[in-house]
């Protein structure tokens, strides 16, 4: 079994760069910081593509990948990710203190941002920000919506009465939310119920992005395609599934440390290829830029091209670097086929995740033997304990004895059971065909597999019309946390087709709850990660879900792109990467 290996440098939670090696006569180091005001090629486009089309750019609404990385360029938050090593950096707000015992935290808000110009203001031109604005943005994050997939992972439980005025709200009340307060139009101050080791991370998320009241207002619902925020680009064109356009935002903050005005790049075009056999002959043909995600089918040729870089020059550079990612199937606990542990049990021994990770995934990732949140070195070094977690192991004999004791012996009276899973993961169906077999010869159950676009899939599976899915949680921080929040039971709404936004499983348990909450004021890491590591224990014993495998990032870059590095969050920031013209690259 591999393990993910991230370096922890003095205090702060570093991560390791991620490494990239150039398959060409050209050894110049790639994601170095730019080279300087004579070293900087200003213009150009960087072309992009996601085999998803995105489900909203409406920062309360994004939840899924494609609309994380379209909107990252779009919008920022009072603070952001950097893309090397995800510490976090200065944004809408210059700078920010907070008391003592970290419960009150005041931000400055930069002097001068500015929204995109936009035809939501009355003159179209653009406007400064103000404090003003970052607490309407709350507040309204803070508001019952049916499109509201934020809440749970960011205010919730964490400001004070946020959840009162999301209580509120169900009864079309629309309150305040106490504990923030614009103090004027370049302060802002949020006060916590309790300290909270990853406050800074929750505001780096999309539900945490900056957009103005004049957008919602004009669009409303349309706000999903007309985003309006303060990021390094502004959006020109868009059309659904077929190409999407942003422009250099030339009212943007951003300098680089030798003066050099940001973003580099004249813009961004992304394309919505659906597979990814044409997406790399896309890039191989120079059409691309960058592509993330290699299939399995195409990864041992492409990872040849790595192998014999010394005897061979080729035209494109590979990178790798961990990903927090855990691919998983879930269950919806409280459907008549799966609210019994024992069959969950039975499903988590009847297959064998190390068969899946070597030949189904062929070594593209790692088999996920602890649970939900993948094995990193700086979390264990920081008290979680990995080691005392007892997982699944492949066991039949073991898996056949639940069944039976569920009342299905070899799987007699067990219903047909669907797996939903989305189209576009290169390796989807794939795996749902090896552990569609795998549970008909070891529980003889019968599995149908349906395939159906990631919209919709996300759509049934929050409402809790697929009782058997497939997923994938990219962590939104680097933070056990992030991954167990998907089982806390205050996500679980009270009606059973009500969108459940991150707790797919439906999943309830009071000793989870009462771990997981105790690790929101634990002030010591260790205890706290402790905790955690005790809740996660929780759920394997309860297995709401399948943990399949944890993956790594592969991506292949042009030669020409440069400061565009990986990182295990695949946190893009475009406003730093340029383009080399190809009449100035090094001869080969």
């Amino acid at each position: 079994m591999r393990k993910l290996f991230i370096p922890v440098f003095a205090s702060a939670f570093a991560l390791g760069l991620a490494s990239c090696t150039s398959c060409s006569g050209d050894k110049a180091n790639n994601h170095k910081e730019a080279e300087g005001k004579g070293g900087v090629y200003m213009g150009g486009v960087m072309r992009l593509n996601e085999v998803e089309a995105f489900k909203s750019l409406n920062p309360i609404a994004v939840n899924e990948n494609v609309g994380f990385h379209i909107g990252t360029q779009l919008f920022e938050g009072l603070v952001k990710f950097n893309q090397t090593d995800l510490s976090i950096e200065p944004a809408v707000a210059a700078r920010w203190e907070s008391n003592e015992n970290q419960t009150e935290w005041t931000f400055h808000i930069r002097h001068g941002i500015m929204f995109h110009p936009d035809a939501c203001f009355p003159d179209g031109k653009a406007r400064a920000v103000t404090a003003n604005d970052v607490k309407f943005c709350f507040d309204k994050l803070c508001t019952s919506d049916p499109n509201n997939a934020q809440f749970d992972v960011t205010l919730k439980d964490r400001v004070i009465g946020a959840n009162e005025a999301f209580e509120s709200s169900k009864a079309g009340k629309n309150m305040s939310v106490s504990g923030l307060k614009a103090v004027n139009d370049s302060t802002l101050i949020i006060s916590l119920k309790s300290p909270f080791a990853g406050f800074l991370n929750i505001m780096a998320m999309p539900g945490c992005w900056i957009y103005p009241k004049e957008a919602l207002d004009k669009y409303g619902l349309d706000l999903r395609i007309h985003p309006v925020g303060t990021g390094p680009f502004l959006m020109e064109t868009v059309k659904e599934g077929e190409v999407l356009i942003m422009k250099r935002n030339p009212d943007y903050y951003g300098f680089d440390k030798d003066g050099n005005k940001l973003p580099y790049l004249d813009g961004i075009k992304y394309t919505f290829i659906r597979e990814k056999k044409a997406e790399i002959l896309e890039f191989k043909s120079g059409n691309l830029d960058m592509v993330y995600r290699l299939p399995v089918e195409i990864f041992h040729e492409i990872m040849g091209d790595l192998e014999h870089a010394k005897e061979r020059k080729t035209d494109f550079q590979i990178l790798n670097s961990p990903a927090f990612n855990t691919n998983y199937l879930g269950f919806n606990c409280i459907s008549s086929t799966f609210n019994k542990k024992e069959v969950r049990l039975a499903f988590n021994y009847a297959i064998d995740r190390h068969k899946i990770t070597d030949f189904t995934l062929q070594g593209e990732g790692s088999s996920a033997d602890y649970g939900m949140v993948p094995y990193v070195d700086a979390f264990e070094k920081d008290g979680y304990n990995f080691k005392g977690l007892k997982g699944y192991t492949f066991d039949p004999a073991k898996a056949k004895e639940l069944m039976k004791k569920a009342g299905f012996p070899d799987g007699k009276g067990f219903p047909k059971v669907t797996l939903q899973i989305n189209s576009g993961g290169g390796n989807n169906i794939l795996i749902a065909e090896v552990v569609q077999q795998m549970l008909k010869e070891n529980l003889n159950v019968d599995v149908d597999i349906n395939t159906v676009p990631f919209a919709e899939h996300i759509e049934q599976v929050q409402s809790g019309k697929s009782d058997f899915f497939r997923f994938a949680w990219f962590a939104d921080y680097p933070d056990p946390e992030t991954f167990l929040t998907l089982f806390y039971g205050k996500h679980v709404p009270t009606g059973a087709t009500e969108k459940s936004f991150i707790n797919y499983f439906r999943f309830k348990n009071a000793r989870f709850d009462s771990l997981f909450a105790a690790s929101f004021t634990e002030p010591d890491k260790a205890k706290r990660y402790g905790l955690l590591s005790q809740a996660e224990q929780v759920v394997l014993d309860e297995a709401p879900f399948m943990p399949i495998f944890y993956d790594e990032n592969y991506s292949l870059e042009q030669l020409n792109v440069r400061n565009f590095p990986q990182n295990p969050l695949n946190y893009f920031d475009l406003s730093v990467v340029y383009l080399i013209p190809k009449d100035k690259m090094p001869k080969k």
